[in-house]
């Protein structure tokens, strides 16, 4: 309904009646004359216009002054949108945490009110009786926004009237005060030099410190009322002004942030968002317990010298959000000026050619409390650099049994939902209004599409990296070729592998996929032992010996050979990228000599390739073997090497070179097995732990975490490269599983357990920790595809990629990778936007070199937000990553402002 005026309400009087009053001159009531007459006429026009709101509203009124209500105007029950409440079925909208606080905040504006009201006692405020102006109802208290109620305090010595208050600083406005004479002096200097125009600089700084006076947001019932008091205190001359322009649409001041001024697209904001909808006791708790988390996080991956978002960084460090960036501007022309593709490597890739690195300082190595002590051989004792990043098992356990501590705690997990609902809800509403900008964009994006943009298969292994098709033509091959190498030693007597195939009843020519079995089917479904199984072509563990490892009498010959064929397909698509997985098991000291002579000897690199090595959690099937007499020799195994490469790189040449390919550890295994000894203080130290029960997944992972800390600070201090703890976790299991690795782990593989734990969901988000999906694999292992919360996490914006696991028993495809996308984006539906969103993710969660990603994803792509991302190298959209930033921004603020109320 177009309404030219709003609706005026009476004033209560607080003095005596100011027409009887003798202070008062003959202008003065001319002016309140003229007052009462506009009020009368523009209340009977919103009669006429909204007869059955007013009945309703006077039905509310009879019963609640017939119940005991008191005075008309605070029985009415208004929702926050200023809708009256008439019927005892129609229950209020205010949130929870308005209705607890309401009382104290009516304490709060009544106290505001009357110091306002302590002023001289040469000015009093306007007044006028409500028996003075015929025809009024005194009963309305509704604007013209929507009825938007108004609050009267009974003690109040401020009249309030209803009126627009974004409006009024737009309007031509004067402060009228009436003097102990009666003179309105503001109305007559105008009226004498007849001004007109915009408002002065005076009157909004007196608008607005009167305003906040009272104490309310801008878009509170109660400042309305305040800011329409002045404009009942202007002249009558203003009047038709004010009428014409109440008609505006209500301005609301937003306090989201914005990410970059250039980047334009239709934005959603919420005012009184970080009230959440939750108790505000609920609200403070669940802040410091989240902020307290993200603190925690953020020291771990200090020592560790994992990835941290710098945004949440400068949250705890109290930078943000006072001083969030403001105007920000992307700079583009760095990126225009740099090459879309990386230097070519050197032909000498191992560095076979170049020297080792001599050392001054050669330090003594000892073991100690489950890992490597380096000590400073004047002193005896830890090198003192490396000393803070020595972390006890105590602090540890005190911080992860505090962490499953909060995850349980029901507050909590109702915020960190309702929080993680909005993120979807945001996203899908986001989606909605710019799908098509988003599209637009990308369109506008010379040359570069989806499949040529970079992305990483970041969870991969090696064994398993070829199709099932491939594998075969690969055996048969080698059959027609080799049939007369001896592949096998056993007894002492040397076994070709014309002699393996003839044992076991096949011929080449009879071998086929169906035949060779190593695709997952319906029945691997929840039985990891059977998934195991498929890794022995035709049932036979001597083919994966031969075919499928690097230790072998071969030497590994015929993997290095299928991994280079690997390796040939993904550098001819150019785009492609991959970190496949390595064995090392801790069964021998010498393990990884053996692995790095192995990967040297016969050249098995690509500049698309960088390795992780893997450890299996096996160590009770060694220690029931006697292969190892406690858990310290397995831990020994696998980090003292690395440690004495790293004092001393001449002690493992090869090694030494092998590693600067290596960007990671992961720790594997089936981790829906029973935890029979939990991880408690009472658990033994790892030189003491020589019981045949396997340890849990959390006394794995920090003796693995406390290694890699002290020996990433170690290899730091030498100027080496450092490795990420990348596990596979949350995939079945115990959900602490994700604990665990909240506190050490860079990234993590799989996460599916994730969607049950709504804390750490909202953990990951805030802290941006990545996490390697896997689909297919889930479809065929524990979670059928339509049910996997990738597509969830995707919307809420956690840091989520795809990645294939295993192609040998899940994919048919030569290009597995695409295979997952493709699939991904047909079952739900993915945006172009999204595909590329997922690969950008994927980059950033690799371990390439910093010097690879800055020709990848731009060189700014440190930056968070826009200014990090390039449109012309990553194809998403400036507008989806604008969009990604400013929700983290604003999540961080609402938490971080919480912790003030």
């Amino acid at each position: 309904m177009d309404r030219k005026a709003g609706p005026y309400s009476d004033f209560a009087s607080v003095d005596d009646d100011p027409l009887t009053d003798p202070i008062m001159d003959e202008e003065a009531k001319k002016v309140e004359i003229e007052l009462a007459r506009q009020m009368q006429k523009h209340n009977m026009k919103v009669e006429h216009e909204d007869d059955v709101g007013e009945s309703r509203r006077l039905r509310n009124k009879r019963e609640s002054t017939d119940s005991g209500g008191g005075d008309g105007f605070q029985s009415l029950s208004f929702g926050p949108s200023g809708h009256v409440i008439s019927s005892p079925y129609e229950l209020s909208h205010y949130p929870i945490e308005i209705l607890e606080t309401k009382n104290a905040l009516q304490k709060q504006i009544s106290s505001r009110l009357s110091e306002a009201s302590s002023v001289p006692s040469n000015k009093t405020t306007i007044s006028t009786s409500r028996s003075l102006i015929p025809g009024i109802n005194t009963d309305r208290a509704s604007s013209s926004l929507g009825h938007q109620p108004l609050i009267f305090e009974n003690n109040s010595n401020i009249s309030c009237s209803a009126a627009l208050a974004g409006g009024l600083q737009n309007r031509r406005l004067s402060l009228q005060t009436y003097t102990k004479q009666g003179k309105l002096e503001s109305i007559r200097e105008q009226q004498a030099v007849g001004t007109s125009g915009a408002v002065s600089p005076e009157e909004r700084i007196m608008l607005s410190q009167c305003s906040n006076s009272i104490g309310l947001s801008p878009t509170s019932p109660g400042r309305l009322s305040a800011t329409s008091a002045f404009a009942f205190a202007m002249g009558h001359d203003k009047l038709d002004d004010i009428d014409r322009e109440l008609c505006l649409p209500q301005h609301v001041e937003m306090h989201s942030f914005r990410d970059a001024i250039d980047v334009n697209y239709q934005r959603m904001g919420l005012t009184g968002e970080e009230l959440s909808g939750v108790p505000l006791d609920d609200l403070r708790s669940a802040a410091r317990q989240l902020v307290e988390a993200l603190r925690l996080r953020s020291e771990y991956m200090e020592l560790v010298g994992g990835a941290f978002p710098s945004t949440t960084r400068n949250f705890l460090i109290g930078k943000y959000p006072s001083n969030l960036p403001k105007c920000r501007r992307k700079n583009t022309e760095t990126s225009a000026s740099m090459s879309y593709n990386p230097p070519e490597p050197p032909e000498d890739h191992w560095g076979l050619d170049q020297p080792l690195p001599i050392y001054e300082q050669i330090f003594d190595l000892e073991r100690h409390r489950g890992t490597v002590a380096v000590l400073d051989k004047s002193t005896g004792e830890i090198f003192e650099p490396l000393k803070k990043f020595y972390i006890t098992r105590e602090k540890y356990l005190k911080d992860f049994n505090w962490l499953n501590r909060i995850c349980n705690e029901g507050p909590l997990k109702t915020f960190c939902y309702r929080r993680l609902t909005f993120l979807q809800t945001h996203f899908q509403l986001h989606v909605l209004l710019n799908e098509q900008l988003e599209s637009a964009e990308q369109r506008s994006v010379p040359h570069r599409d989806f499949y040529n943009i970079r992305k990483v298969d970041t969870h991969i292994h090696a064994a398993s990296s070829m199709n099932h098709k491939h594998l075969l033509r690969f055996i048969k091959k080698r059959m027609r070729t080799d049939a007369d190498e001896v592949v096998q030693l056993k007894n002492g007597r040397p076994i070709t592998m014309r002699e393996v195939f003839e044992k076991m009843g096949v011929s080449p020519y009879d071998l086929s996929v169906d035949m060779l079995d190593v695709h997952a089917d319906r029945n691997t479904f929840h039985r990891f032992d059977k998934f195991n199984a498929k890794y022995n072509p035709v049932g036979q563990n001597d083919l994966r010996e031969i075919f499928i490892k690097t230790d072998n009498y071969v030497n590994g010959k015929y993997f290095a050979q299928v991994l280079k064929e690997v390796f040939i397909d993904v550098e001819e698509n150019k785009y492609q990228n991959m970190e496949p997985r390595l064995s090392i098991y801790g069964r021998e000291k010498d393990e990884w000599d053996k692995l790095a002579n192995w990967a040297i000897t016969h050249d098995v690199w690509s500049q698309n390739v960088r390795w992780m090595i893997q450890i299996p959690r096996l160590y009770d099937v060694y220690r029931s073997k006697n292969l190892l007499p406690n858990f310290d020799a397995f831990l020994s195994n696998i980090f003292t090497p690395l440690f004495e490469v790293t004092n001393d790189p001449n002690s493992h040449p090869e090694l030494h070179r092998f590693l600067q390919h290596v960007s990671g550890l992961d720790s594997v295994d089936d981790e829906s097995k029973h935890e029979h000894v939990p991880f408690t203080k009472d658990c033994p130290e790892p030189e003491d732990y020589a019981s045949d029960e396997n340890p849990s997944y959390s006394y794995y992972l920090f003796y693995m975490y406390m290694n890699l800390a002290s020996l990433n600070a170690f290899r730091q201090l030498r100027g080496l490269n450092t490795f990420a703890l990348r596990p596979h976790c949350g995939e079945a299991g115990h959900v602490n599983h994700l604990s665990v690795t909240y506190l050490t782990s860079e990234s993590i593989a799989h996460g599916l357990l994730l969607r049950k734990v709504p804390v750490l969901q909202y953990l990951f988000y805030l802290a941006q920790i990545g996490i390697a999906m896997s689909p297919l694999s889930n479809n065929h292992l524990f979670l059928t595809y339509h049910r996997n919360p990738m597509p969830d996490f995707l919307m809420k914006g956690l840091n989520v990629s795809l990645s294939t696991d295993d192609p040998l028993q899940f994919h048919i495809t030569k290009e597995a990778l695409m295979e997952e996308y493709s699939i991904a984006a047909q079952v739900w539906k993915l945006s172009s936007s999204d595909m590329c969103e997922l690969a950008r993710n994927s980059v950033l969660q690799s371990g390439f070199e910093d010097r690879i990603k800055l020709y990848w994803l731009g060189p700014n792509y440190r930056e968070e937000g826009v200014l990090g991302n390039d449109v012309a190298r990553t194809n998403v959209p400036d507008i989806r990553v604008s969009f990604r930033h400013e929700s983290h921004v604003n999540e961080l603020c609402n938490l971080f402002k919480a912790l003030s109320f």
